[in-house]
């Protein structure tokens, strides 16, 4: 079989497949079909149609039947409908593992059987070795070479995780609820509209094991859908000094930084923590958050974390890509030549540190503050800590558009602020490389080495970090998805490259050099802004 074949033949099972899944989805979403009139099934279609996984199932189904005529013209019909017969076999994974369908023992007997006669049909072709002579020999021993690099990434990770783990987890000293060194923090929560479960989020501020702080809340308007959680949450938790602030001095193009700038004005304290509103902490947070700044060396404090997600595919992609993928560059680059960035998940820092960095009011026009945030305290000679323990990020329900906008709209400001370490990603991508090199490996002993070699330390790497390291349920239980979110991330990868336009809060922006330049009038960037008299409700 010529590696035309094969790439043919994997297009036509996994596409067709694909295909077949998403529409499936998509009729779940419409509903159970009753009335067969023609009006009653164009009414479906309709409604079938206005489904984002119709349309991938249109284009993926469309892909495999083009790929399908395609063997046919260079394969007899009795060699090419037998093993294209392998979707049933990925159907019953697909329906088992994606739509979590219950298998019988007898159906997996029969995918069995269909996969034995494959192999038997396949065996009859004589030559199964992939033909491989079409490339160069130094070409082909360059990818094989090449291909190796994820796995050395992989492995870096692996290293990286058991360094900073362990050490936290050795015995000895710890923060704890005696310790002694608890200055007070100025909590501040920058926020727009709701986030799953948003009241349990700021409520877990509320409980902490901390001899004083306060929160404060910033909102644009007074409209904003989370001022009555914030509301409730003053009524709830009287013992706690808790303000919400409405409005700011519009500054520039970020409406969360505008918002930072107000609350850093309006802060008592000198220790301040900033975090996402989709974060949910521990009891012991401000603590292991507060730990780091007794060293004066210490500039800023962020936080790994990981992840709740409800039980929808595409929250679960997110979910497990985040603490198995982000949190372990993280902790490369940690290893590698320390934190020069900060995550959203927690910004902490002394008043006089980011004076020094000329305060948030610096930042106003960046598209990821908290990168940059992080490079400028690194840059005045300052470390970057991680906390010990990791907090919890909320993932919501979301549409498989939605969410790859969002990874593609995060890619391209990635490529804009790190553009070599951006495009050095393409040596952590394990999943293409491996389909690459297994393409044009010499024999299907070396090939299946290479996507063996990928299997196992892509999961090894993944458990390593995030279920035994971060210890994230999401991810123990779905590590099998890993290699659907390498594929997505490394097709955004690809897209990051084509455009330097973004959609953020409803406007259009371009990235020059980090910072967002707004496509959409002035004007029109009010609504985004904060624009609201500037008020002040307290509680506490």
């Amino acid at each position: 079989m010529t590696l035309r074949t094969a790439l043919f033949l994997a297009i036509v099972v996994f596409a067709g497949t694909g295909g077949e899944i998403c529409t499936t989805l998509a009729m779940k979403r419409v509903g159970e079909v009753k009335d067969f009139s023609p009006y009653a099934l164009l009414a479906v279609l309709g409604r079938a149609f206005r489904v984002s996984w119709m349309w991938f199932g249109i284009v993926l189904s469309a892909l495999a039947f083009y790929a399908f005529l395609a063997l046919l013209s260079w394969n007899p019909v009795s060699f090419v409908i037998p093993v294209t017969a392998l979707s049933y076999a990925a159907g019953a994974l697909g329906a088992k593992f994606l739509l979590r369908e219950h298998l019988s023992g007898a159906r997996w007997a029969g995918v069995l059987l269909v996969c034995g006669g494959v192999a038997l049909v396949w065996a009859g072709e004589g030559n199964n070795i992939l033909e491989v002579g079409v490339l160069p020999t130094g070409m082909r021993w360059a990818v094989l070479a090449l291909a190796v690099t994820p796995f050395v990434y992989y492995l870096l990770c692996i290293h990286s995780a058991l360094s900073f783990f362990l050490a936290q987890r050795k015995p000895g000293p710890r923060v704890t609820p005696a310790s002694d060194f608890t200055p007070p923090v100025s909590i501040l929560k920058p926020v727009r509209g709701l986030d799953r479960d948003a009241y349990e989020n700021f409520a877990s501020f509320c409980r902490q094991d901390y001899p004083e702080y306060e929160i404060l809340f910033a909102v644009s308007d007074e409209d904003d859908p989370a001022v009555p959680v914030i509301e409730k949450l003053i009524q709830d938790f009287p013992e706690r000094s808790i303000r919400l602030l409405i409005g700011a001095e519009i500054q520039g193009t970020s409406s969360k930084v505008c918002k930072l700038c107000r609350l850093v004005r309006e802060a008592r304290y000198d220790l301040l923590a900033i975090s996402d509103s989709d974060v949910r902490v521990e009891s012991d947070y401000l603590r292991g958050v507060a730990a780091p700044f007794r060293d004066p060396r210490v500039g800023a404090v962020t936080a790994l974390f990981r992840g709740m997600a409800v039980r929808q595919l595409v929250s679960e992609i997110d979910c497990v890509g985040s603490s198995a993928e982000f949190c372990a560059g993280a902790l490369v680059a940690r290893k590698l030549e320390g934190l020069k960035f900060a995550l959203g998940s927690t910004m902490a820092t002394t008043r006089e540190r980011l004076a020094e960095i000329g305060g948030f009011e610096a930042l106003v026009n960046h598209h990821s503050d908290d990168f940059e945030f992080g490079k400028r305290i690194a840059a005045r000679g300052y470390r970057v800590e991680l906390t010990r323990d990791p907090v919890w990020m909320i993932f919501p329900a979301q549409s498989l558009r939605n969410y790859l906008r969002h990874e593609l709209r995060w890619a391209i400001g990635l490529r804009h602020i790190r553009p070599w370490g951006h495009l050095g990603l393409i040596f952590t991508h394990g999943l293409p490389w491996s389909l690459v090199a297994a393409a044009v490996a010499p024999s299907s002993a070396v090939a299946a080495g290479y996507i063996g070699t990928y299997f196992v330390l892509r999961f090894l790497m993944a458990w390593t970090v995030g279920v035994w390291g971060l210890k994230d349920p999401v991810l123990q239980r779905k590590l099998w998805l890993l290699p659907v979110r390498d594929a997505s991330a490394f097709l955004v990868w690809l897209a990051s490259f084509a455009s330097n336009r973004i959609q953020w809060r409803g406007l259009e922006f371009t990235i020059q050099e980090g910072r967002l330049i707004p496509v959409t009038p002035t004007r029109n960037l009010q609504p985004s802004a904060i624009e609201a008299p500037a008020t002040t409700r307290r509680g506490g």
